[in-house]
This record gives structure tokens, C-alpha cells and sequence, in this order.
């Protein structure tokens, strides 16, 4: 069940130490079912508030503003330090908040997270009308194609053949290159857990190594046969991984 207050629309269950899930480009907040059902079990309020990608002015439409929202929301559930999981685009933003805003970050962990590298986020979209073009991507996301649903490929066809969506996902496209944080990650020193698909092309295993070299107090994990979005593909492998890593790190 989704509430909205003031201007912020976002699904919330459990109690405990807030986990606060942030959502890619292409990504739905149905893209975390999994860690929303197993979370909340274990002693942790799973928070996933819509990004508003979509519905901020342009200058407003990029990575920084997007961490400002979410530190705005933080504040207005009152949380004092919360878990931020960022998959893709929402990966980056949990990385630019935690550089931003270290107080009020608990442990980062990011999966198929943009900020190192990133392989053409944009120049695949203008083929607006193709359908299959649309599908052959979709699936690429994944190990296993058929993953990508109908219902996944619809929505992707429909926001790449939404004029004003489409120049907002290049423009933050542009944002994530702009904020590349190689020279950032260095001085970061919050606890980090990289959950990372082995056969993800959109972010191929290397930049998962990166990020593990260049940030301080990280950990990286591979899920075998899994590609971009390792929540999704594997979501109960991926709730194991990362609950060890909170209860080895008392988080």
C-alpha cells in the first residue's frame, strides 16, 4: 500500500532501523518485492519513496537534486540515520547522499550502481518507436530474459515514447555522467555492501571492483547467472546476502 504526504508518495512497512530503498531509472518501486516482504520480518522498517524523476522541473531533474529530495524525506520521517539500498540510478544517488549528508547514513549498499561508469545509459534511447528495439534492451538487463515481463517492456516503451520523459531520462543520463565520484569514494568511510550480478551488462563486474578498491570500508558480493538488477533476478539470495552483512556489521 502506497501513502502520500505533502508531496511525497512512498510504501512503508515494518519497524526497526529504516532501510530506505531507492529505485532506478527504469525501475519501479515493484522492482524491491522482495526485500519489502523480508525485510520488515527481521526487524527493519523497508521505506521506498517514489523518485520524482519525472515530475521535478529539468533543473531539478539530476542526481544531486534527486539526494537533496531524498535527504529532505529522511528529515521529514524524522529518522535519525538510516540504511540507504540503491540499485542503478538509485545506487548513485545513495553514494552522492552518503558524501553529502554522512550523518545521517547508517551503511550504504549498492547494486548495478551508476557513478563509476556508465555504458551508454543514453545513447540507446533515441530508437523511440521500436518495439523490439525496446524488448532486446529490456532483456538485456537481466540473465535471464524473461524477466523482462510484458509489463516491464510496456513500461519502458512508454516512457521512452513519452517526449517529455524521454528528455528528462537523457538529461539525468547526462547528470549521472557529470557526477562521476571516483575522486569521492576515497573519503567516504561509511560501511558499504556491493551486491553485484556477475553477467550484468549495464555495469559490468569491473565497476563493482572499483567501487570496491576505491571505497574504504566496503564489502563485494557476486550472485552467479544474474545481470543488472540482482533484487529482482535473485531476490532471495540477495536478502541473505545482505542480511549478513547487517548483522556482521550490527547495523
Amino acid at each position: 500500500m502506497l501513502k502520500t504526504e505533502k508531496k511525497y508518495t512512498y510504501f512503508e512497512a515494518g519497524e526497526g532501523t529504516p532501510i530506505i530503498v531507492l529505485h532506478g531509472l527504469m525501475g519501479g518501486l515493484s522492482n524491491f518485492d522482495g526485500v519489502a516482504t523480508y525485510f520488515p520480518k527481521n526487524g527493519y522498517k523497508v521505506v521506498i519513496p517514489e523518485l520524482p524523476l519525472y515530475t521535478q522541473s529539468i533543473l531539478k531533474t539530476n542526481v544531486k537534486a534527486f539526494a537533496k529530495f531524498v535527504k529532505d524525506f529522511v528529515i521529514f520521517k524524522k529518522f535519525e540515520r538510516v540504511i540507504l539500498l540503491g540499485n542503478s540510478l538509485g545506487g548513485h544517488i545513495s553514494l552522492y547522499f552518503a558524501k553529502q549528508y554522512p550523518e545521517l547514513v547508517k551503511g550504504l549498499v549498492i547494486t548495478g550502481s551508476s557513478g563509476l561508469y556508465e555504458s551508454g545509459m543514453g545513447e540507446s534511447y533515441p530508437k523511440r518507436g521500436d518495439y523490439e528495439y525496446i524488448k532486446k534492451k529490456s532483456e538485456d538487463v537481466f540473465y535471464d530474459p524473461k524477466v523482462a515481463t510484458k509489463e516491464i517492456v510496456d513500461e519502458v516503451f512508454a516512457t521512452v515514447n513519452d517526449r517529455i520523459k524521454l528528455l528528462k531520462t537523457l538529461t539525468i543520463a547526462k547528470s549521472a555522467i557529470r557526477h562521476n565520484m571516483a575522486k569521492d569514494l576515497p573519503k567516504m568511510h561509511t560501511q558499504t555492501c556491493i551486491i553485484w550480478g556477475k553477467q550484468d551488462k549495464v555495469t559490468p563486474p569491473e565497476v563493482a571492483e572499483e567501487f570496491n578498491k576505491l571505497l574504504p570500508n566496503s564489502s563485494l558480493y557476486w550472485i552467479d547467472k544474474c545481470g543488472h538488477a540482482a533484487m529482482m533476478e535473485h531476490p532471495d539470495e540477495f536478502n541473505v546476502l545482505l542480511h549478513n552483512w547487517l548483522k556482521e556489521k550490527n547495523l
